[in-house]
């Protein structure tokens, strides 16, 4: 998915400045942003103070939507680099096409993982005809200095390990959670884990102290670590947690991410994950005139434009909690 905001700023995320090395409780409020003609998502990374959580970089909630009489998800070709997608999926369906020649369409419970690598450029949309309600989150996960540059690749996996317990089954995403691992390519020490809870459903999941964590509520009423969490809102945790208490009102579906504090800085700005500013613009200068992000056919439309990108990228500092 793209980040369509034409006002886009570069901002600095990663480094051990807004680490927070101990359990918290920061319940974090998103940014209401349009994308396409009838879909609106609630941005909940980065934040103002919350930049990323462990590797995730980027999240975004929407739905559910009725989108019956709509076109739904609509997002043109566009470009990513430095980064991987991650597209789940509660209802409807999205189909993704990219400039590898991938033609996936992705359906509830279903992990479509886009590495981006260098260079890559893909479409979303919703197919035609399309089901009746469309809810979903879409994350970005940066990847490491390492492992930036790698060729670009599209996954799709439908059948993914569970952890269950009475009340609760957890779906992997990505990385591992209690022994149970993705099979989609991860690049640093990463969860990401879909939680299912029946009402008046009480578990304790565990985790892994060193990881930091925060939890996406995507439907019903729960309570994470005694704190309700509403839909589409996310609580950060920190770091230095065995385990994670979840109580449920209601049936409810969460989203854990969690991972291994991101040492490097980066600069992230549109859909691009660079170390610099001047690696930023080339990017963009690349999409606008150059072959480097190939091309998506098939997609009925026009690529979308590369917003202004302003001269300088601005550093703010954080300090360890």
């Amino acid at each position: 998915m793209s980040n369509l905001d034409r006002q886009a700023t570069p901002t600095v995320c990663g480094g051990r400045g807004f680490v927070v090395a101990e359990p918290v409780r920061e319940l974090l409020s998103p940014r209401h942003v349009r994308l396409g003609e009838s879909t609106e998502v609630r941005r909940l990374l980065p934040n103002l103070g919350r930049r990323m959580v462990g590797a995730w970089a980027f999240v975004d909630h929407y739905g559910p939507d009725d989108i019956a009489e709509e076109p739904g998800m609509q997002v043109p070709p566009h470009p990513h680099m430095g980064l991987q997608t991650v597209s789940w999926l509660h209802d409807g369906e999205v189909l993704h096409r990219d400039s590898l020649g991938s033609l996936r369409t992705i359906r509830p419970r279903e992990l479509g993982l886009m590495t981006s690598g260098r260079a890559i450029s893909h479409s979303e949309e919703s197919p035609r005809p399309h089901a009746r309600f469309l809810h979903g989150a879409q994350l970005w996960v940066a990847l490491p200095d390492a492992h930036r540059a790698v060729e670009p690749h599209f996954q799709h996996h439908a059948d993914l390990p569970t952890v269950t317990a009475p009340g609760l089954t957890a779906t992997v995403i990505l990385g591992e959670l209690d022994g149970a691992r993705s099979p989609g390519t991860a690049y640093t020490p990463i969860v990401g884990a879909d939680l299912s809870l029946t009402r008046d459903a009480e578990a304790r999941l565990p985790l892994d102290p060193d990881f930091e964590y925060a939890v996406l509520s995507m439907s019903g009423e729960a309570e994470v670590d005694g704190v309700p969490v509403l839909p589409g809102s996310m609580l950060y945790l920190g770091c230095g947690r065995t385990e994670l208490p979840l109580r449920a009102a209601s049936d409810a579906g969460l989203m854990l991410l969690g991972g291994e504090p991101f040492e490097e800085e980066i600069v992230m700005w549109w859909n691009f994950v660079g170390r610099s500013h001047e690696e930023i613009e080339a990017a963009r200068l690349d999409w606008m005139e150059g072959p480097r992000f190939g091309e998506v056919k098939g997609y009925d439309g026009a690529r979308l434009p590369a917003p202004a990108l302003p001269p300088v990228a601005l550093k703010p500092r954080g300090r360890v909690r």
